[in-house]
């Protein structure tokens, strides 16, 4: 559905995307993550085509957008992070005067935008100021008014940003159901444990490249591997350190008293050879477990690039 290859844009002096890829497949939920200043928004502005880039391709549907940027467009439905409804203007309203950009007017807007309402449960607030909608409300709106033109590429910024939790949930309900009717969607959002709930795909993005991505499976099965497992032995230090020094599977390992923790590339088998290897050496182990993990800490550790406090760190 979409393919970034090599994205560049600057602004002045400034870095904004450094060769940023992206592949995003049909009927995806695609959660796209980064720091302040990664790139995300200008990613997007690319994407939709609201500003220039200066090198690379971005193919939506097997389109060109630098060739044929209009019917890119067409292709497109916009959720943004504010409604940015018009003073004084109804849900009614509102509703038309998009249907009308799109050349959608008379009965079939009529149609149109009352089935949009049903689907996203405002159809009761037709005639409602849409200024005066709660916020849960407005991002329904939003996403109704996204999806007049029936577009098979939706995008959406932050969605959930300042929903209470059951307008949260219900707008998740939306996007679960959007993705069962066949509908590719892109996410940029910093709530990193809703995307986990809602996302097929996950995508880390910093200094204007991407960092990390794969299927949810895929980026919890990394995370739950690198994270450090704790090793909590009863005496017999320096025959653990032994251990860990000889194990090619041992990264780095921080100490504190009779605390270790082990950063480890293996599987569930080669932690059991390690626990296995500290019992033939007389290590009385009295706690072996791999911390538990997070997206936030996956995020946190693709993102810090502070350097580790190790009292060993080999390199293989």
């Amino acid at each position: 559905m979409l393919k970034v290859i090599g994205l560049k844009k600057k602004y002045g002096k400034h870095t904004a995307l450094a060769g940023l890829d992206m592949n995003i497949k049909k009927g995806q939920v695609y959660g796209l993550v980064g720091p302040n200043g990664a790139g995300k928004t200008t990613a997007i502005r690319l994407i939709m085509g609201l500003s220039h880039m200066d090198d690379g391709q971005i193919i939506i549907n097997g389109t060109d957008a630098r060739k044929k940027p209009l019917k890119v467009k067409e292709m497109i439905g916009y959720v943004p992070d504010n409604c940015g409804s018009y003073f004084n203007m109804s849900v009614n309203e509102y509703m038309e005067f998009f249907a009308a950009g799109f050349g959608i007017s008379g009965i079939k807007a009529e149609n149109r935008n009352l089935k949009l309402l049903e689907q996203v449960g405002l159809e009761d607030k037709v005639e409602f100021i849409a200024d005066t909608l709660s916020r849960g409300m407005q991002q329904r709106l939003s996403l109704a008014r996204a999806l007049i033109h029936d577009p098979e590429f939706l995008i959406m910024d932050e969605p959930t940003s300042g929903l209470d939790p059951r307008n949260s949930f219900e707008f998740k309900r939306l996007v679960k159901e959007l993705k069962k009717s066949g509908k590719t969607v892109l996410i940029s959002s910093h709530l990193l444990s809703e995307l986990s709930e809602i996302c097929t795909d996950i995508a880390v993005i910093e200094n204007g490249m991407l960092a990390a991505q794969g299927s949810l499976t895929e980026i919890l099965g990394r995370i739950e591997h690198s994270n450090p497992i704790k090793i909590v032995v009863l005496g017999a230090v320096s025959s653990a350190m032994a251990v860990f020094k000889e194990n090619p599977r041992v990264k780095a390992v921080s100490r504190n008293e009779n605390t270790f923790m082990v950063k480890f590339d293996g599987d569930k088998l080669e932690e059991a050879r390690l626990l296995y290897e500290l019992m033939d050496m007389e290590v009385p182990v009295c706690e072996f477990v791999r911390e538990t993990g997070s997206l936030e800490s996956f995020f946190m550790q693709i993102t810090n690039h502070d350097e580790e406090r190790v009292i060993i760190e080999n390199d293989y």
